[in-house]
């Protein structure tokens, strides 16, 4: 007997970025990988934005709540008569299937779209997104006024409890919608032609792998390449593509007449020569630079859609710890000095109290990619208009050890065309972040938020 296939919403944006993903999904979904520790947070992110936006229309009635799908999908048009907001509003007709973040009534008979994202810009996947729902919503005889994208302000400042009305902007997407509807019905046909296969279609490695979300399957469909791969090449996308559709897999196989950039020429001569590229004359000039005591400084920091405290913005970065190494003379051992927030509450200024201790008034402070710090200190300054003066001087000490790391004046082949920090270290020491259970930034946050 043959199994009828089901089109949600989830698998038809898997089939707009890669047949081959949605194929995966619908016929063998255990060979998916699990989101990790990081994916989990956003998508519950997600979710708590999600609970805000219902806010915005009291009296609303829930149907994610309540029983399992066929339920909701009862529930859906036993209530669609009462004329009343609707949150998580089921429908399905025929092979495709969708839920509606928030339906609120338009007029006598039609309905306005609600779609509800965390993100704080409009992204062309949104409206995809909102564009079958319509379809859906259409072909179950509900009649659809108007589309809304309700997302992110991230100009508004939290004062006192959450004002669900201040925080999230509505944009009008009806036209937008309206031509992304144009062809539906013929992708979705594809979509269920491929998924009644019974092996996945050959697709093309490319862009799509990692627009607009990297793909959970890029290491199976990616393992055929070689280490150093073309696609490791540095800035730019076009190009590699490009090389990879001639048949040009290693960046060491690009031919020496092929246009290249300054920092792409260092690339392939790296490959070629399997030894580092040294500018040493460049290198001692920042070293030259440097006034000690030198002052080593690292910042933590987590953000949410929703602020926390006081005076915060929507995915305002909240610097909740910092690491900080002093070097007093060349020939001298560094000491460390760290801070780590305890508690719930707002860390910043305790921080900064902590953290003007052990900065004295001379010397440089080196970060790795300066903007990240600066945006930190001058965000400090304004909430903290009591520490801007000493924060200016500190703002004009600080030195990006990235630029001769950025510029190319020192790298090698196994930083794969990357000058981060955690391309880099493995580089020159061969220590490397694999293996901690905090590997990056974005998991430290993650860790602080769940048990702060």
């Amino acid at each position: 007997m043959n199994r009828k296939i089901i089109i949600s919403k989830s698998k038809y944006l898997a089939g707009l970025q890669c047949l081959k993903y949605l194929w995966y999904q619908v016929n063998a979904s255990e060979e998916i990988p699990e989101p990790d520790f990081t994916a989990q947070f956003i998508f519950n992110q997600g979710m708590l934005v999600g609970e805000y936006a219902k806010k915005l229309y009291p009296g609303g009635i829930d149907l994610g709540k309540i029983g399992d799908l066929k339920e909701q999908l009862v529930k859906t048009s036993e209530l669609l008569s009462e004329r009343k907001p609707l949150f998580e509003a089921s429908c399905s007709s025929g092979c495709v299937y969708s839920r509606a973040d928030i339906l609120v009534p338009a007029d006598t008979d039609r309905w306005d779209i609600i779609e509800v994202k965390s993100s704080t810009r409009l992204k062309e996947d949104y409206i995809y997104d909102v564009s079958f729902q319509k379809y859906c919503l259409d072909r179950a005889g509900v009649k659809i006024r108007k589309c809304y994208l309700a997302n992110i302000n991230n100009q508004y400042i939290r004062k006192g409890d959450i004002n669900p009305g201040q925080l999230f902007k509505k944009t009008d997407i009806t036209v937008e919608v309206g031509e992304f509807l144009i062809g539906i019905e013929d992708r979705i046909e594809e979509m269920l032609e491929v998924v009644a296969r019974t092996s996945p279609p050959e697709i093309l490695i490319g862009k799509h792998c990692n627009e607009p979300y990297s793909c959970p399957l890029k290491d199976r469909c990616w393992r055929f390449l070689p280490d150093n791969h073309i696609f490791n090449l540095y800035g730019s996308k076009d190009k590699a593509a490009g090389l990879f559709n001639k048949g040009v897999l290693s960046i060491k196989d690009i031919p020496d007449w092929y246009n290249l950039n300054f920092k792409q020429k260092i690339q392939l001569e790296c490959a070629k020569t399997e030894k580092p590229k040294i500018n040493k004359s460049e290198i001692l000039k920042f070293i030259n630079s440097l006034e000690y005591p030198l002052y080593f400084l690292d910042f933590e920091t987590f953000s949410t859609a929703i602020p926390l405290y006081e005076g915060v913005r929507p995915y305002q970065r909240i610097p909740f710890q910092y690491s900080i190494h002093i070097l007093d003379a060349i020939d001298g051992q560094p000491s460390h000095y760290d801070f780590l927030a305890e508690g719930a509450e707002d860390p910043r200024e305790e921080l900064l109290l902590n953290l003007r201790k052990k900065i004295d008034e001379t010397g440089s402070i080196i970060v790795y990619y300066e903007s990240f710090e600066r945006g930190v200190l001058k965000e400090l300054a304004e909430a903290f208009p009591d520490y801007s003066q000493w924060i200016d001087s500190i703002l004009t000490r600080i030195v990006d050890l990235y630029k001769p790391f950025g510029n190319f004046h020192y790298y090698h082949s196994s930083q794969k065309g990357s000058a981060s920090v955690k391309n880099v270290l493995p580089a020159i020491t061969g220590l490397s972040y694999e293996g901690m259970e905090i590997a990056d930034g974005m998991a430290a946050s993650v860790y602080f938020l769940y048990i702060c």
